[in-house]
């Protein structure tokens, strides 16, 4: 456990050592929210009647900015693998008497300890959406948290270890995480949307997390959007979480960029 924690204990300090990125890191969901929630606030209408219907978009959209957090500041924490790879520290890392899993893991919990850091954060403007968050109902938030930083952490050092340059990672990274997040049913409901795109949704891993930060920010309360039950929201969040992790070890403990597998083709 001894490289796992070094390497976390480095990213975390990376993190805190950067001033830029830890301002932009609240900054930017907190704009998000403020001028989506504003913006669209007058257009938007909740599915159903009752107590339904008068939810602000403010209100709807807190949970999902609660997962925009948790997902931008997991995944390009890891941007800075391809970064030491370019320096050296990577390979340095790789012929060290370290197991690779521990590489993994010690980055991964890293990254995901930020994202979760900062989404506790972000939590903390529940009461001006009008969610005044319970304990019981923060115990839940944090178990929907931390998969959801765990699997998307893991989802970027996958990509970033086979990635070359800073500029690829943005790009692809880019074009996976904002579909993910506009179809996690944090900017609208699954419900009231055409059937393809409702089965769309709910075949995003990112569906559930957000589903399950949202029962969480309103118990004892039931949300006013429930398509899925917490129970399943944070199975399907933690099995994705372990699932991710996993692939991120089988990719490490492969060549970087086949170089091992040409080299035993040309041979």
């Amino acid at each position: 456990m001894s490289p796992v924690l070094a390497l976390w204990r480095r990213e975390v300090v990376k993190f805190l050592r950067d001033r830029s990125r830890v301002a932009g890191a609240l900054a930017q969901p907190l704009a998000f929210w403020v001028l989506l929630g504003f913006g669209f606030g007058g257009a938007f209408r909740m599915p159903g009647d009752g107590g339904a219907a008068d939810v602000t978009y403010l209100e709807f959209l807190f949970p999902g900015m609660v997962a925009l957090v948790l997902l931008f500041t997991a995944i390009f924490s890891t941007i800075s693998v391809v970064e030491e790879r370019q320096q050296g520290f990577l390979q340095a890392a790789l012929v060290a008497p370290v197991s690779r899993t521990a590489l993994v893991l010690g980055n991964v919990l890293g990254g995901a300890t930020l994202a979760v850091g900062q989404a506790a954060l972000f939590l903390l403007l529940a009461p001006l959406a009008g969610l005044p968050l319970s304990l019981t109902g923060a115990l839940v938030v944090l178990a929907a948290a931390l998969p959801m930083a765990l699997g998307f952490t893991a989802l970027g050092f996958t990509m970033a270890w086979s990635l070359a340059t800073t500029r690829g990672f943005h790009a692809v990274m880019n074009l996976v995480l904002m579909p993910l997040w506009f179809l996690s049913g944090a900017l609208f409901p699954a419900a009231g949307t055409p059937m393809v795109l409702g089965w769309v949704m709910r075949a995003d891993p990112a569906y559930y997390g957000v589903a399950a930060l949202r029962a969480g920010l309103y118990l004892p309360e039931a949300p006013p959007v429930a398509d899925v039950s917490v129970g399943l929201a944070l199975g399907v969040s933690w099995a994705f979480a372990v699932l991710l992790v996993a692939l991120a070890v089988w990719r490490v403990r492969r060549p970087l960029y086949g170089a091992g597998r040409r080299r035993t083709a040309t041979a």
